[in-house]
């Protein structure tokens, strides 16, 4: 009698015991807030979970693949090893949708009306960036152009042992010729007239006007009018990046820019400035618009506003409400520099 008793008491205790606490099952939560349970499926021990998801209510089981659970009696948890546009869907294009997958709820927010009843609103999120939303100034990307400088383009190559002085000539390649830099500094620029300079000024847009009655001289890239300007004190400003704007009026001035030491000796040339063309509108003239650093503590100390031959030779053409516009180049126009402020 009492070895039954002790047999009864221990089958209570055993079948007394919650499902989340045998071997082999978890339990899990669904979208309706009841709690279920689901066998773990494991390599070598699928008989014995499959007798004991036999146990189970039906309705439990089947549950779980009635609501599109990944946990159900079949998958277990086993790792999802298809890669399709539903599992990794395309990062650009779900940073459009807000990073909301397919199927999924809308974020929403709660709110109150004036009767005291809360609402439930749903919105698309905005995954711009605050450049894209208009916020914040897109950073300044500085324009492309050819720029010749002094230094190792400059200096003296002694040849090394057992250099051939035919070796190009045998390779059938152009043996080169004396620097351009170096030719172009030769024509420039110790005879530049200072007194016709003009200072620089901080914190506001300034123009440069070249005209009929402008000074000119005779560079290697031909005859132009200049305009001489003093660069920041390098004290002051170690670099800058200059905004140049050349503003169209009967045609537009194409500058090129010659950065100059104290002694007036040529440090950097700019040429062939790919800028963008900004169409007139009704309080304000069309430009060419650049953008280039400048270097006074590297020991530029002033810069030269003129144009080539090769660039009068051109146009530019932007396109209108009516067709293309040709903009002839000119020698002469009026030029807007200002310091860009970090």
């Amino acid at each position: 009698m009492f070895l039954f008793l002790a047999a009864l008491l221990g089958g209570c205790q055993i079948g007394g015991s919650t499902v989340s606490e045998r071997e082999g099952y978890f339990t899990w939560v669904d979208e309706q807030g009841r709690v279920r349970y689901s066998p773990i499926a494991r390599a070598g021990s699928r008989d014995s979970d499959s007798d004991a998801s036999e146990q189970l209510d039906p309705e439990v089981k089947a549950e779980p693949e009635r609501s599109g659970n990944p946990a159900s009696s079949e998958s277990g948890l086993e790792e999802e090893t298809e890669y399709t546009l539903e599992n990794y869907p395309d990062a650009t294009e779900l940073e459009k949708d807000g990073y909301v997958r397919p199927g999924e709820r809308q974020p929403y927010f709660t709110w109150r009306d004036a009767e005291g009843n809360v609402r439930v609103s749903y919105y698309q999120p905005d995954t711009r960036s605050d450049v894209e939303k208009g916020l914040v100034e897109p950073p300044v990307q500085i324009t492309e152009a050819s720029v010749y400088h002094a230094g190792p383009d400059q200096a003296d190559q002694t040849p090394v042992e057992g250099y051939d002085p035919d070796a190009f000539a045998i390779l059938g390649i152009e043996a080169p010729t004396d620097n351009f830099f170096a030719r172009f500094s030769a024509t420039c620029c110790e005879s530049l007239n200072v007194q016709s300079r003009q200072g620089w000024q901080s914190g506001r847009e300034f123009g440069v006007t070249l005209s009929e009655d402008s000074a000119t001289h005779p560079f290697l890239t031909g005859t132009s009018p200049y305009q001489l300007i003093a660069l920041p004190d390098p004290d002051e400003q170690a670099s800058l990046v200059i905004r140049l704007r050349s503003y169209a009026r009967d045609g537009v001035f194409v500058p090129s820019l010659v950065f100059l030491d104290e002694t007036m000796a040529p440090l950097r040339l700019v040429t062939d400035l790919v800028m963008d063309f900004t169409p007139e509108n009704w309080h304000r003239r069309g430009y060419l618009e650049a953008w280039v650093p400048a270097f006074p503590r590297q020991g530029e100390r002033w810069l030269v506003v003129f144009t080539r031959e090769e660039d009068l030779k051109g146009q530019t053409v932007t396109e209108t409400s009516t067709g293309p516009r040709k903009i002839p180049h000119v020698s002469h126009g009026e030029i807007g520099l200002m310091q860009l402020e970090e």
